[in-house]
């Protein structure tokens, strides 16, 4: 008889291991990834987390009819308007954008108390990017004849 109970044991811890792992991985999205280029010289990185609210509203958000339903993002996390933070997407390299979700397993519990309508789901975003260097405007050096004279009553001559 003990012999039975481990086995259902092992199976339980083997089932619940397989389980949260595949949890574990459905919760990390990967929005970009260009990570391996060489870093150039003048370069400078920036990286940040920050949670972010990634709640979902049943497609058809009716009282427990939405617990049988797929759901559809509210506030739609954006790689772009992430690594905004860092400046314009046109100096950036190196570009890595994370969502962990793993605290929308926990509260799991807000579908059930608004009967399937709505699902709260704090997510941590984490970014990192290379931003390259403004390149300054030419300046060209004025030649000497348009210099900008004194005025000629500064000089100590009286203006008549």
């Amino acid at each position: 008889m003990t012999t039975s109970r481990v086995c259902i044991g092992v199976r339980l811890a083997a089932v619940t291991a397989l389980f949260l792992s595949g949890c574990t991985a459905l919760t990390r999205q990967v929005l970009v990834d260009e990570t391996g280029r060489p870093r150039p010289a003048g370069v400078t990185h920036c990286s940040g987390s920050e949670w972010e609210d990634n709640s979902m509203m049943a497609v058809i958000p009716l009282p427990i009819i939405g617990l049988g339903m797929p759901t559809q993002e509210i506030n739609e996390i954006k790689s772009d308007d992430v690594l905004s933070r860092c400046g314009p997407p046109n100096r950036l390299i190196n570009r890595h954008v994370e969502v962990d979700r793993s605290w929308c397993i926990p509260t799991v519990l807000t579908r059930v108390f608004s009967l399937g309508v709505w699902h709260w789901c704090p997510a941590d975003v984490s970014w990192e990017a290379d931003v390259m260097p403004t390149t300054p405007p030419p300046t060209a050096a004025a030649p000497p004849s348009q210099l900008e004279e004194e005025p000629s009553y500064r000089r100590g001559a009286q203006p008549r």
